[in-house]
């Protein structure tokens, strides 16, 4: 383990073998200048790096409730702002919140929202792995289309989730932030450069970082950064950034992969491939394309 990486998040955690979050946030917060505080939703990453009486943290950090991790960090950040005019702090602190898609999404978009529209400075990271992973992959509003959960199974007389997935960049967008990016944990150089460019942006800022889960999309500990590759050069996960207001695609596959690439790659999506749902596959390829194109537009 290199120790500049894991100053700021040890080994040690119990994430599961083949989890992408402890990277994501090391690279995240590894591109920081300054010192930092960290909130955390409610989830995997903070069941896993904070098992009492031990955590993985070496920065001031607090865990908050599924719903306000964006709350909190805001009265942090204010607070701070209130010493700092009084002349009781002086040293340059950067916050940051992370949350998983049911913390983001769904439970704590109420307090992101309100973050966002106050203008506090700081960073948002969800993590995105399609679901309530931390309580067993119940669906979330980030499940895909066609995704088997425990809440949306497959059988007879089920499909999987029938419901397309919330567009949380647009939400974000809408809300005049000065920058948001979409990326990836198997493209590591985009993701530092786009945390840096964050880290560095005055008022909030926020990342969408796509992050697999090798226990509930059920595909082995060894292949998440090959998934992970697979869901940008398929275009299921394109990688891209909003820089006051104006679109920016980051990678574009020379050579674009069918999404039933990435698809058959886990078994929350094996029932696709029977001939019975062809066409929901062939639907999908096609959600797939118009929202890439969609992007290519905006971005000219």
């Amino acid at each position: 383990m290199n120790k500049e990486l894991a100053k700021n998040f040890a080994p040690g955690h119990s994430a599961c073998a083949g989890c992408a979050f402890s990277t994501i946030v090391r690279t995240i917060l590894g591109e920081a200048t300054s010192d930092v505080v960290i909130a955390n939703a409610t989830g995997c990453l903070e069941v896993t790096s904070t098992i009492y009486p031990y955590t993985a943290w070496n920065v001031p950090y607090i865990h908050n409730a599924f719903e306000n991790a964006a709350a909190t960090i805001s009265g942090v950040e204010r607070a701070y702002k209130a010493l700092a005019k009084k002349g009781k702090i002086t040293k340059k602190i950067k916050f940051v919140a992370f949350g998983g898609d049911g913390g983001t999404y769904d439970i704590g978009l109420q307090s992101l929202s309100g973050a966002l529209e106050r203008g506090h400075d700081f960073l948002y990271v969800v993590y995105d792995n399609g679901g309530y992973m931390n309580t067993g992959n119940q669906r979330s509003s980030a499940t895909p289309f066609g995704a088997a959960t425990e809440t949306t199974p497959t059988g007879k007389k089920s499909f999987g989730k029938v419901e397309t997935r919330k567009n949380l960049m647009e939400i974000v967008r809408a809300h005049g932030v000065a920058y948001t990016a979409q990326a990836n944990v198997a493209y590591l150089a985009d993701l530092k450069r786009k945390a840096k460019k964050a880290l560095e942006t005055s008022g909030p800022t926020f990342l969408s970082v796509f992050s697999p889960c090798t226990n509930n999309w059920k595909f082995p500990t060894s292949q998440y950064v090959q998934i992970a590759k697979l869901a940008s050069e398929t275009n299921f996960w394109p990688l891209y950034e909003i820089e006051n207001g104006k679109y920016k695609i980051t990678f574009e596959p020379t050579q674009t992969k069918p999404v039933a690439e990435f698809l058959k790659t886990q078994g929350r999506f094996k029932h696709l491939f029977s001939e019975k749902n062809k066409p929901h596959l062939d639907e999908i390829q096609k959600m797939v394309n118009l929202e890439f194109a969609r992007l290519v537009e905006l971005s000219e």
